[in-house]
């Protein structure tokens, strides 16, 4: 029997990180895709979780997230970026920034809003979006540089517009979106009164110097933003799904409408661990951003040396390269067949554009140890990797 899909995830299907990961562990490929890392984050915060299991936080937690972690929310808010929240209004735990970025949407967003977003972007975007039954106005980061067209922002955003969807630094491309950038995007924001959601998941890890500013800490943008972010990445605990939704009480009580009826509640022996890494392991994510900051060195200097031309990202887990030069019809292709030519998995990014410019793109992933980095670069580089 075929399955069924509902006309409201037509055409969505299967993540491609599903996709790909599979292929991975079908094939013993390297696995350069899925952007997840191979070691663990610090020792004390899963001691933490342990402890938590141990002494009784293992019942439902309240649904908007334990005290503690909302208030460690708040103060990490408050010490890195200067913004004020209350943790008891202004803040609420997702299962991961995945369960935020569905609540935010499916809460706050009417069939047929216009939603301004950056491609490529994130694959959860679209699907929540087209569950949603917004109207998508992509803006293209075009390659090779990935930045943003202000311009094309400006044409983007009318008064039909309601909701801007950012994620800055920026997956799949690392592009980390200057506080000049920001400005102008909270200029079109308030001249438009446009509802910003913004996606800082990679907060903490951004390369050569670079800084991330989150848009709400800008005149004027508290008030309209909804800042999402999680522990996964920025402390090497993917696997644990917690995550954050903070802003004015009005738009967080409307993602914590959604939530509700999504997880209804998250990981509760893992919230007072999450609390505990906001609080005392934030020089953990600075060491991570240096490892990183290497791999990623690593990564890009192995793949010029395998005839691919990658971006050198600002920030994230990843790089991308245009694989037209070899003659593929397509980065799905080419990824499809990559684990044949190569022993490594690698992720096509058109899945990741309305528009038909990422069709020869594809990303990498560098949140690996050096030696699988090490050991990726070499078979790419003994390959034949033309068409």
């Amino acid at each position: 029997m075929q399955p069924h899909h509902v006309q409201r995830l037509a055409g969505v299907g299967q993540s491609i990180f599903t996709e790909m990961s599979a292929l991975a562990v079908r094939t013993g490929s390297v696995n350069l895709g899925q952007g997840f890392p191979d070691a663990d984050g610090p020792s004390s915060v899963i001691e933490m979780a342990v402890e938590a299991a141990r002494t009784g936080h293992n019942q439902y937690a309240p649904g908007i997230g334990t005290p503690e972690l909302r208030q460690a929310v708040a103060a990490h808010q408050r010490e890195q970026y200067g913004m004020e929240l209350d943790p008891d209004t202004e803040v609420i735990a997702t299962t991961g920034c995945t369960e935020a970025i569905a609540a935010s949407i499916l809460g706050l967003i009417e069939p047929g809003d216009e939603v301004v977003l950056l491609e490529p972007y994130y694959d959860s975007y679209a699907a929540m979006l087209q569950v949603a039954g917004a109207v998508r106005r992509p803006v293209t980061l075009h390659a090779p540089d990935f930045r943003l067209d202000l311009d094309a922002l400006r044409a983007a955003v009318t008064d039909r517009t309601r909701f801007l969807l950012l994620n800055t630094p920026h997956n799949p491309t690392g592009t980390v979106l200057s506080r000049e950038e920001l400005s102008a995007i909270a200029e079109l924001a308030i001249a438009h009164d446009v509802t910003v959601i913004t996606d800082e998941v990679y907060e903490h890890l951004t390369f050569d110097d670079r800084v991330h500013v989150p848009i709400a800490s800008l005149p004027g943008m508290f008030e309209r933003t909804l800042t999402l972010s999680s522990v996964g990445k920025s402390w090497s605990l993917t696997g644990w799904k917690v995550g954050w939704t903070s802003g004015p009480a009005h738009l967080v009580a409307s993602a914590m409408n959604a939530k509700q009826w999504l997880s209804f509640t998250s990981g509760a022996p893992l919230q007072p661990a999450v609390a505990y890494a906001l609080e005392h392991e934030v020089d953990f994510t600075r060491k991570l951003a240096a490892d990183l900051q290497r791999g990623r060195d690593l990564l890009c200097e192995g793949l010029r040396a395998a005839g691919l031309s990658p971006t050198v990202p600002q920030g994230t887990y990843f790089t991308s390269t245009d694989i037209s030069h070899l003659g593929w019809e397509d980065g799905l292709a080419f990824c499809r067949a990559l684990p044949e030519r190569a022993g490594v998995v690698a992720v096509p990014m058109q899945g990741f554009y309305d528009t038909d410019a990422g069709r020869h793109l594809v990303r990498w992933a560098f949140c690996k140890d050096p030696a699988v980095l090490e050991e990726g670069v070499a078979r790419l580089t003994r390959a034949d990797l033309a068409r």
